[in-house]
């Protein structure tokens, strides 16, 4: 399928300025050693993100355990933790400027733990060396292990972030290695065990779910106290992804928006080209004036 006229993704090669933030960024993280969400799911907001600079730290190593049909990042046997690897995010933060760090992970299934110490340590390295800073976690599920979820929340991010992507009905289809309860499992522990932390939840649309079971999966997010939802359109990564069933017009995602507000949502952010991550400062600072 084509895309349709709007969904532009924008370049900044003939913007001297926004190109050398991007250069730089790309040269900071190759420089700590790092690995992004940004660049491992090929997410079409990169170069955005980039010059500003900002970015989505990849935790956990590069290699996920699982395989969601709709990702693009590497599903392989994985390498051990990199104890190191906490302390190089908070000194590639220090050295972006951020103001708002994001923290998301493979998922890593073959730990007993899942790594939730290793996203603790991050959280504490990043406040350590950038105390004014706000941050976000955006976790897998755990396997719905509350000890893990607490280890996290311990550590006290700003914003607890878990996707639940897509409707319960697509789940064998798209995330046949999750569970749509378990993460709404996730998403209610995590507001019931540390109240004051935000909690947020994103779903991609068009892979085949109707208008009413988006809303049906609203109503749940809000039903267990989720604060804040990002809708986006799905894009096909790669051949080997699944493919786009509809590209999704813009003013359905209004519409989405509009609902989700009515529910109650403190801050909704709605358009094809919304992600999880995108944003999230300003997100974060709406859904807090």
């Amino acid at each position: 399928m084509r895309l349709p006229e709007w969904i532009k993704v924008k370049s900044y090669i003939e913007d001297p300025l926004r190109r050398a933030g991007l250069h730089d960024t790309k040269s900071i993280l190759r420089n700590y050693g790092l690995s992004t969400v940004c660049e491992e799911a090929r997410c079409p907001n990169k170069g955005e993100c980039f010059s500003k600079p900002t970015a989505t730290f990849m935790i956990l190593g590069s290699a996920c355990t699982r395989n969601c049909s709709f990702c693009a990042v590497e599903s392989s046997k994985p390498k051990p933790l990199d104890d190191d690897e906490p302390e190089r995010v908070a000194m590639a933060a220090k050295e972006m400027g951020l103001k708002y760090v994001v923290i998301t992970s493979v998922t890593r299934d073959d730990l007993r733990d899942g790594g939730a110490p290793h996203f603790a340590k991050t959280v504490l390295a990043v406040r350590k060396h950038l105390p004014g800073a706000k941050i976000e976690v955006l976790t897998p599920d755990f396997k719905g292990d509350y000890n893990a979820l607490k280890t996290v929340l311990d550590s006290r991010p700003d914003v607890f972030n878990h996707n639940v992507e897509t409707v319960p009905r697509l789940y064998p289809y798209v995330r046949p290695q999750a569970d749509y309860a378990t993460s709404l499992n996730v998403l209610i522990t995590a507001k019931t065990t540390a109240p004051d932390i935000t909690t947020k939840s994103g779903l991609m649309l068009g892979l085949g779910e109707t208008f009413n079971e988006v809303v049906g999966v609203l109503k749940n997010l809000k039903e267990v106290g989720c604060d804040t939802v990002t809708i986006g359109q799905y894009l096909r990564p790669s051949k080997r992804n699944l493919p786009v069933r509809e590209y999704v017009r813009p003013e359905i995602f209004d519409e989405y928006k509009e609902i989700a507000l009515n529910l109650g949502f403190k801050y909704a952010a709605s358009a094809p080209l919304v992600r999880s991550s995108m944003n999230a400062e300003e997100m974060y600072g709406r859904n807090n004036v």
